[in-house]
């Protein structure tokens, strides 16, 4: 499997860490909340012998640095970071597959930079202001930001796997067997980031409110891709109002909002599958 490159770009107050692996037409990969580009190797490394996978650490993630400590995530800012990385890569337009809070960025980078994006898939992303009622969503994102600030990261945390049906999923803690050296760094640095996700992140990623007018204008292309395994959970009602305000049927993708680590090798060939429809169609 090909080898991942690290790379860094200077970004108006911040260097930008990013990687990227294989060769082909770019792909980016826009992360979710406290993730970074390790979270994707596997995933990169199955779709590296058809792409040029570019994955990265947003602000206040991991890696990247800024000039000025972090303060409230800015969706738009990320976006323009994206574009930057495209830009810097050949130009586009690329593919890109956000997951998550990274969906939003990647919202607001089809709307802000559309000759940038061929099409993006936003798998799972949490538009919790698209849905009928996004009061009671809101109410618990806002519980969640209290228990955090009343009880901590730990609790906060183990709250939002709890409520997220993600209570299974690494992510919420190490896993009984011993992992490699690569993904316990990976795991190292995405606890760290839970902080910074809960503090200055979550709200502003689940508020965020895409520019539909724009979106729905056909270019970029844009899939939104729910998981089989998130039937009935509060991700999935989000992701369809999405679909459903853009005019568009959702598609069906491996596992549930963690699918593109837990079968990395059928999230692969789901991707390739949506962005060959571009290249083909």
């Amino acid at each position: 499997m090909p080898a991942s490159r690290p790379h860094t770009l200077a970004a108006p107050g911040a260097t930008l860490y990013y990687e990227t692996c294989g060769t082909g037409p770019l792909l980016l990969i826009i992360p979710g909340g406290p993730q970074d580009a390790g979270v994707f190797a596997d995933l990169a490394a199955h779709l590296g012998n058809r792409y040029t996978v570019l994955a990265f650490d947003p602000r206040g993630n991991s890696r990247t640095t800024t000039d000025a400590e972090p303060g409230a995530l800015d969706v738009d800012l990320l976006a323009d970071d994206a574009a930057a990385l495209i830009s810097a890569n050949g130009g586009g337009p690329a593919f890109v597959f956000g997951t998550s809070g990274g969906g939003q960025i990647g919202l607001s980078l089809a709307a802000r930079h559309p000759d940038h994006v061929a099409t993006l898939v936003a798998h799972e992303p949490p538009t919790i202001m698209l849905l009928p009622d996004p009061e009671p969503a809101l109410a618990g994102e806002r519980a969640l930001h209290e228990t955090y600030k009343r009880d901590g990261v730990e609790a906060a945390m183990g709250q939002f796997f709890a409520e997220n049906g993600l209570d299974g999923d690494d992510s919420e803690g190490p896993p009984d067997f011993d992992m490699p050296p690569e993904a316990a760094e990976t795991f190292a640095r995405v606890s760290g980031n839970f902080e910074y996700w809960l503090a200055h992140g979550m709200l502003p990623l689940s508020t965020y409110q895409p520019r539909l007018d724009t979106l729905r204008s056909g270019a970029p292309r844009i899939i939104v891709a729910i998981g089989e395994q998130s039937a009935g959970q509060p991700i999935e009602a989000m992701s369809q109002a999405l679909a459903a305000a853009l005019n568009i049927t959702p598609t069906p993708f491996p596992g549930d909002h963690m699918g593109f680590e837990t079968d990395a090798a059928g999230f692969a060939d789901a991707l390739d599958r949506a962005f060959k429809e571009t290249r083909h169609g």
